[in-house]
């Protein structure tokens, strides 16, 4: 696995262009039907900004990466933005929000990691607060470009979160092919 993917300024041009055009638009308007605006929302993953873009005129947004490269980019394109350098996998912050929010960023994670982060995505959650996040759709894992790619199944992702969160939406969606996508949106429960 290259573990410099995302943490090279080379790597983090080619995912900026590649990402160019593509962001969670769609996601966000399915989500902010649960979320009042003015809420507190860590984003996970904020590589690029196209969310984040999206996101900070309507919440108290705090963006996240773990590449200090893509932290640049970003506090150079949002310079009134807050961004933490956060693993997804071990947040380790004691900062509260009422969200969290990732857009195809916990796909990285193995299943270990990703049960690890979505108990501690509860720890930082507000009560009753909520998460929302997308994943590729498909069996296995895989390496792309050097990076781990962990696909999951709705039934999965659903078995994962419902011990700690009452899931209140779960979608396929179209990204690249019918259906490649799934959406999911949970509250904590208290």
């Amino acid at each position: 696995m290259s573990e410099q993917y995302y943490h090279t300024r080379d790597s983090v041009d080619e995912y900026i262009k590649m990402a160019e055009g593509y962001n969670g638009r769609k996601l966000i308007e399915k989500f902010r039907k649960f979320i009042p605006a003015q809420s507190s929302m860590l984003e996970l993953g904020s590589g690029p900004g196209s969310d984040f873009d999206i996101l900070k005129d309507d919440y108290e947004l705090t963006g996240s990466d773990m590449s200090s490269e893509f932290l640049l980019h970003l506090r150079r394109r949002f310079s009134n933005g807050e961004f933490l350098e956060l693993d997804a996998a071990t947040l380790q912050t004691d900062r509260m929000f009422d969200t969290i929010y990732s857009n195809k960023v916990l796909h990285h994670l193995t299943d270990t990691d990703l049960k690890n982060s979505i108990q501690k995505q509860h720890d930082l959650l507000n009560s009753k607060g909520l998460v929302c996040h997308s994943f590729w759709r498909g069996d296995g894992s895989e390496y792309f470009k050097g990076l781990f790619v962990n696909y999951h199944e709705t039934a999965e992702l659903n078995k994962l979160f419902k011990v700690l969160y009452d899931v209140l939406l779960v979608d396929l969606y179209m990204e690249f092919e019918p259906d490649d996508s799934i959406l999911l949106i949970a509250r904590k429960k208290t």
